[in-house]
Formats: structure tokens, sequence, C-alpha cells
């Protein structure tokens, strides 16, 4: 029985050549499982999450769901800030504190990007990045309730929780109720964004659940160079120009 348990969760590792060196590649010794959590996952997001995005992209115009987007960004940059620090980035931590404050305030509470127009763009990190950065391998593949993850992002998930501000609300004036209305506001949001991107891969994938695999590894891959080879001087290139006409 424990050795039918464990096949039904961990493949079995090749021995032909070719088969051994895809294995590796595919870096999933729990595919068993995996695909088995991705089946049931796939039925959810088809009888439930895909009607209510349907639904919300049809009910709601389109530039008040790019306000909601905006807020949802906005409202992460905490745990992008303390990412870029842990990650030694100080001028991209500089980026997301000035995106924060900027998109708070004169952007209504992140609802226009305004920090955008002022020449600081959005730039993805977390955990999981600032892990890859550190060195640390991400460990096996994968598939959760929700979504692509790894051992390293996994716990990386984690880490974000505790770095976000909202999960530390006080309870009493609605900020609890606030605060699952933002987390189920932004699944909903995610979701619909990728519509027709899930659509076309689950109808054209030969085997969408590898794409789903390959796709998030290639990305989380960018996503962890994209950081790592950010090397801009922490003082902005502007002080840099007026010193120079200064001097």
């Amino acid at each position: 029985m424990v050795l039918a348990g464990c096949s039904s969760i961990k493949a079995p590792v090749p021995t032909d050549p070719d088969a051994l060196a895809d294995y590796k590649q595919a870096n999933d010794p729990y595919e068993p499982m995996n695909r088995k959590i991705f089946t049931v996952t796939m039925k959810v997001d088809k009888w439930v999450l895909h009607p209510v995005a349907k639904a919300y992209v049809w009910s709601v115009p389109h530039p008040v769901r790019n306000a909601i987007g905006n807020m949802i960004t906005t409202m992460n940059e905490p745990s992008v800030f303390f990412n870029d620090v842990g990650a030694g980035k100080p001028r991209l931590a500089g980026d997301a504190f000035v995106r924060w404050c900027i998109n708070m305030s004169a952007g209504l509470g992140g609802l226009i990007d305004v920090a955008k127009m002022a020449g600081y763009p959005h730039h993805n990190n977390d955990a999981g990045i600032t892990m890859a950065n550190w060195g640390i391998a991400s460990g096996p593949y994968l598939f959760l309730p929700m979504g692509p993850s790894s051992f390293r992002d996994g716990i990386g998930y984690g880490i974000d929780q505790g770095l976000s501000p909202w999960n530390y609300v006080p309870r009493g004036y609605g900020l609890v109720s606030f605060n699952w209305a933002y987390n189920m506001m932004g699944i909903v949001h995610s979701r619909s964004e990728h519509l027709d991107d899930l659509d076309a891969l689950q109808r054209d994938a030969l085997d969408p659940y590898a794409t789903i695999r390959s796709a998030y590894q290639q990305q989380r891959k960018a996503q962890a160079e994209a950081i790592k080879n950010d090397h801009r001087a922490t003082v902005p290139l502007w002080y840099h120009v007026k010193n120079r006409q200064q001097g």
C-alpha cells in the first residue's frame, strides 16, 4: 500500500538516457500528483472561476477594470519593496517606494498609475525571485491549487503573505472585510486578464499541463534574471546629470 501510494505521488526515474534527460529538464518528479491537482483545479476553474471572470469582464467597463488592476498592483508594492531590499537592489526598492507614495496620493489610492507616467513603471519581485537571486534552487516543480509553483516559490508565497501589510489590518471599521474583498477581487481580476490565453491553451495545446509547466519555469527564470541584471546606480540618473552640469 505504501509503494502504491508513493507511485501515485512521485514518478519513477527513467533509465533510458533520452527519457532521463527530459525528466531532469522538466524538474517534475511529482508529476502524477501534480497532474491530479491540475485536473481538479481546471474543473473548478471551468465551473466557478471562469464564469465569474467572464461575468466580471462583461459587467465592468474596461476603464474601471484597468483602475482596479492599478489598485491591486499598488497594494502589492510594499511586498515588492521588501523583496527588492532583500535582493540587495536599493534602486529597485526606491522605485517601488516612490510608486507606492505617488499612486496612493496622486493616484487616488492606486486607481491611477501616475507613477508610471512619471517614469516609474512597475516591476515584479517576490520572495521566490529574491531567494533565486540568493542562489537558492527552485526545487521540484509543483502544481498547487493556486496554480504552478515550486518548493522555493511555495515557501516564497508564504513569506510574501507575511510581508503584505494588508494581512495585518486590525479588526473593526470593516478593514477585515476589505482585505477579503481585495484578495477575492485580485483572483477574479487576474483570471479575467487571461481568459483568451487559457481558452486557447486548453483548446490547442496537446498537453496543457506540460505547456503551463514550461511557460511558468521560463517566466520565473526570466523574472529572476531581470532583477539580478538590474545594475543601475542607486542615485537616479537626473542627479548624476545635474552634478556633471554643475561641475
